[in-house]
């Protein structure tokens, strides 16, 4: 079936008659019928006598519409015609007087889908078709394959006189004017990225209206909702435009929102654009002699919940809001209330607390057995499945713990073209508004026993603890909610946060925490192989981000920022929307950042922060260090006054410092394996090593570039690559600069005792003779297999918790005569032990480095980064920061070198001032790590509110030292005393003097000892 339509246009719709198209007309319809006639008679299925009538019938009285004939072939409408046929014979037979249409044909580049269809009811077929057309068409077009659709409802008569209501769905494939538009100029041109077919269609009207509406889909995130009434009728025409792949079952979503309201469709069209945009026009009219609310109220409620629809189309609560038992905005709020329910509801319980108590926590196997109990508690106890079905129960209570969130957060505001209060508002005074103690007694008495109790308490702790969301923002590409993070259990996260974003898309869910104001780091996207991968990762996702977070505050004690992270955990079907998830992560916190309203697109929010100015500071992590420079141009874009200092690790044109192409990261971890091989007495080029994290990534392939010892083992994304005589430098130096994944090793450089194993391959034969069954499983846990035995042990890749006390004692006992697989360690993956896991390694001998110690260079460089965006103004960051046409500035060039000079000096003496500690108390190092970190933070936060700081003298000796010299030669002093934020500049002061104090007489000095440090270097003279 071609998709070029042989349609005539018509002159008689203009862009007056609300549709905006021309209405199809197809000049060859009586040839076709005559065509039609001849074959169905050629098959003898329906007596010669009442073929006519029959295809008569068929043409004129069902008012299809004249698209669908120009589509079809002639063998395909003869076969609909008899299939009716048929249909009317069943009906006949079974004395039933209504005639369910049903005809549908699919091909690759274009369908034909038709139903029966009562107008305003999300009938089964109806919304089968619907979804089919989302599931297949419109979810994955993109430029370079894209779907259009054409919906009519028409009215037509069935033999029996009855009217018959059709709905008929014709979906072609695009053929775009210009398939791939380069500049910008091009990619803003309707007339070429639009497709062939709707251009000869549309109407000038709405040429202009959706050029518009496309450009603005361009220049920022979120659906852009358009409403245009029509002269002389109460239809309203609602048109949509966002960005291809940004949203999934929208098309079918939106048909359950109007409906709802007491609405339907006469037409609806999905128009696509090369350029990545698509526009949907809906035009909506009143269901006779319904009681629903006026179109001419309801529209506007229908395009506020537009976004929300857009933001999440598909709920496990669809069904309730479907059924008219949930308004939509009840039906989310119950989709946020099971995710909040799924990470905080609180799982340990009294015993746990109290064997807390009893048991002793310094003892490793007292502190296994809680390990253990807590784990088993919070997975079994309450499943994401058993809370659902609790939550399904009680409808009523969700409806009411909404009113109850709502009447906080929703500020009524009155539409600018009616005096009328607005539906939301109307619909929370009919409810019952009860006090939280209240509901709480009601949900006490409705619900069966303690578990349901608990579940629906949850979403009262969650109410309780929202400061502020961008729930009723007219165009949010995602749910964002800034929680005060204090219903946090102490006994599960005993480190206070300060600061704590849950977001939810269609495409994944997050969180962003912090523990100080002023915090830093970065963003990281996870992904999951499957099913069981995935449920794993939805687990441990809080707690993750949490430990993640703390170990940054804990790196962070060399510099002006504490400790932050981000987490965003893909949805299993939707791995391949990184991108996407990120843009939309970032924006939907930006709403609840960027004070200001914008009519119809940021309205007023209610802040129960009081309008506490709050700034976050993200940075690159897995899977998000290409999308920096976007972030911060976004932030720009938005009007954030911080948007240069919003992100670090941005491309050198934007005057960031790649760590990646500098090897920031490694450049501290590298120094403790070095201080390691001097501790020892030790020569680099004769010891063995096992990598995680291979050639192809930041930390990994630096580390290979840097090194020079005898790698046997390097374990990444693609599967284990191994040679127990050493894996040849020159060929892992070609992966390491090309960033490419051990996949793509020559293969004939590996000795007689090497191999490598890819995740796909099964039954491998390696030169041991051991058997490898399975890939996955062996790259999964080679760190863990005899084979991976060597002097060091550098993780650079990994996930979170890879080594725990469930699996340590294969790391203690799986090496040579039952010694440790690994005698250094030295930890450049974040978290990929646990502390327990450490503390049973440095009990058995192994010599370990924990993360928070190890790999800090990474956010030193940023800090760097961001400071001398706030030194120089914006010309001279232009000068000597950013990098243009390939040509480096010298300042950038130098400034490049000092910043790696400090993060190799910082990890330097850090190494020392752990290791002396370590001789001098033999307390574990990781313990002494941590100790080493919360005395700096520590002293950091008192020395900024001592009088030290309004001493000037001491003030500028301290900061002529923490200052790099590069920006002092450049500006001087007082010009970046003058620039540079003083809370920016006391926490310098803070962290320098802390840090370096701390180093030297280590994390619990004498009364005397900071006296001491400072008659020593700033008043010795």
């Amino acid at each position: 079936m071609s998709t070029a339509s042989p349609l005539a246009r018509s002159t008689h719709n203009t862009g007056d008659d609300g549709y905006g198209y021309s209405a199809n007309v197809f000049p060859e319809k009586q040839e076709q019928m005559v065509k039609v006639f001849s074959l169905i008679e050629q098959t003898g299925f329906i007596p010669k006598e009442l073929i006519q009538n029959e295809v008569a019938w068929f043409y004129n009285n069902l008012g299809i519409d004249d698209y669908y004939f120009a589509l079809e072939s002639v063998e395909t409408i003869a076969n609909h015609v008899m299939s009716l046929y048929g249909a009317k014979m069943l009906a006949y037979a079974q004395n039933d007087n209504v005639l369910d249409i049903k005809l549908e044909k699919e091909e690759e580049d274009s369908s034909v889908y038709i139903h029966s269809s009562t107008p305003g009811v999300s009938g089964t077929d109806g919304l089968r078709y619907e979804k089919r057309i989302d599931e297949k068409y419109l979810d994955p077009s993109t430029p370079s394959c894209a779907y259009r659709v054409e919906s009519y409802r028409s009215s037509g008569t069935s033999t029996n006189g009855a009217t018959s209501h059709l709905r008929s769905y014709f979906v072609t494939k695009c053929q775009f004017v210009n398939p791939n538009p380069t500049t910008h100029q091009e990619a803003t041109d309707m007339m070429q990225v639009a497709d062939k077919n709707f251009l000869r269609k549309a109407t000038e009207h709405t040429l202009q209206v959706y050029s518009k509406i496309m450009r603005t889909v361009l220049r920022r995130k979120g659906p852009v909702i358009e409403m245009f009434e029509v002269p002389g009728k109460r239809e309203r025409r609602l048109v949509i435009g966002y960005t291809q792949r940004s949203t999934v079952s929208f098309f079918s979503a939106m048909s359950d929102l109007y409906h709802y309201y007491g609405l339907y469709s006469t037409r609806k069209y999905v128009e696509q654009f090369s350029n990545g945009v698509t526009i949907i026009g809906l035009y909506l009219n009143p269901v006779p002699k319904s009681s629903s609310i006026p179109i001419e109220q309801s529209i506007y409620q229908v395009m506020k919940e537009t976004s929300l629809i857009y933001c999440l189309p598909s709920t496990p609560f669809q069904y309730l809001f479907q059924g008219h038992q949930l308004a939509v905005q009840e039906a989310v709020y119950g989709y946020v209330g099971w995710i909040f329910a799924q990470h905080f509801l609180n799982r340990l319980g009294k015993e746990y607390l109290s064997l807390n108590h009893i048991l002793d926590q310094t003892n490793p196997i007292h502190e296994e057995v809680l390990n253990k109990m807590k784990k088993r508690l919070r997975q079994d106890t309450f499943t994401r499945e058993y809370i659902l079905d609790i939550i399904k129960l009680y409808p009523e209570l969700i409806k009411l713990l909404y009113a109850n969130f709502a009447t906080v957060h929703y500020v009524n505001q009155r539409e600018s073209s009616t005096l009328q209060p607005t539906i939301s508002y109307q619909r929370l005074t009919r409810l019952e508004s009860l006090t939280t103690e209240q509901l709480r007694h009601k949900i006490k008495v409705t619900t069966s026993n303690a578990h349901e109790q608990l579940v629906f308490e949850s979403f009262l702790t969650f109410n309780a603890h929202v400061l502020k969301t961008n729930f009723y923002q007219p165009t949010k590409v995602a749910l964002s909610f800034r929680l005060d993070p204090r219903f946090l259990p102490d006994i599960e996260y005993p480190t206070r946060l300060y600061g704590m974003f849950l977001v939810v898309g269609s495409e994944f869910r997050g969180f962003h925490l912090r523990f100080r104001d002023v915090a830093r780091g970065g963003i990281r996207i996870i992904r999951s192989r499957n099913k069981e991968a995935y449920s794993i990762n939805l687990r441990t996702l809080f707690d993750e981000n949490y430990a993640l977070a703390a170990t940054q505050q804990r790196k962070n004690k060399d510099i002006p920022e504490g400790g932050s992270k981000g987490t965003i955990l893909l949805d299993i079907e939707q791995q391949d929307k990184a991108r996407h998830a990120f843009e939309k992560y970032v924006d939907s916190i930006l709403d609840l950042l960027i004070v200001g309203q914008t009519p119809g697109i940021k309205e007023e929010i209610v802040d129960l922060m009081k309008g506490k100015p709050e700034i976050l500071f993200f940075g690159p992590d897995e899977g998000t260090a290409d999308y920096m420079d976007w972030a911060s141009m976004h932030a720009r874009d938005r009007g954030a006054r911080f948007w240069k200092a919003f992100t670090t690790g941005k491309s050198q044109t934007m005057g960031g410092i790649p760590h990646d192409l500098y090897g920031m990261t490694t450049r501290s971890v590298h120094q403790y394996v070095l201080g390691v091989y001097r501790a020892f007495g030790l020569k680099e080029e004769d010891c063995t090593k096992l990598q995680t994290g291979g050639p192809d990534g930041d930390l990994g392939s630096n580390e290979i570039k840097i090194s020079k010892d005898k790698t046997i083992a390097i374990v990444d994304g693609s599967g284990v690559l191994y040679d127990r005589q050493g894996i040849d430098r020159t060929e892992l130096l070609r992966l390491a600069n090309g960033r490419k994944m051990i996949n793509e090793f020559d293969t004939t450089k590996l000795s007689a005792q090497g191999f490598r194993v890819l995740l796909e391959d099964t039954n491998v034969t390696l030169f041991d003779g051991q058997i490898v069954e399975n890939g996955f499983q062996f790259r999964n846990t080679f760190h863990l297999n005899p084979l991976a035995t060597a002097a060091v042990f550098v993780p650079c890749g990994g996930r979170p918790e890879s080594v725990d006390l469930g699996n340590v004692q294969q790391v203690l006992e799986g090496g040579t005569a039952g010694a440790p697989l690994f005698k250094y360690i030295i930890e450049g993956a974040n978290l990929f032990f646990t502390q327990e896991a450490r503390l049973r390694l440095e009990k058995g001998g192994v010599v370990i480095f924990k993360d928070a110690s190890a790999n800090k260079g990474g956010v030193t460089s940023s800090s760097l980064e961001v400071l001398a965006a706030l030194a120089f103004n914006d010309t001279e960051f232009e000068e000597h920061m950013c990098v243009k046409g390939g040509k480096v500035p010298a300042f950038y060039e130098a400034y490049v070198k000092e910043v790696q000079a400090i993060i190799e000096r910082n990890a330097r003496i850090e190494f020392e001032a752990l290791w002396r500690e370590h001789k001098l108390s033999k307390k574990p190092i990781s313990i002494l790590s941590d100790e080493l970190s919360i005395a700096i933070v520590q002293l950091n936060e008192q020395l900024q509110s001592t009088t030290l700081w309004d001493n000037t003298e001491l003030r500028r000796a301290v900061l002529t030292k923490a200052f790099p010299k590069l920006l002092l030669d450049k500006l001087g002093l007082d010009m970046l005393l003058k620039r540079v934020p003083e809370s920016y500049v006391k926490a310098i002061f803070g962290a320098y003097l802390a840090s370096q104090f701390v180093y030297e007489y280590g994390p619990h000095p004498d009364h005397f000892a900071f006296f001491d440090f400072m008659r020593a270097r700033y008043y010795a003279s």
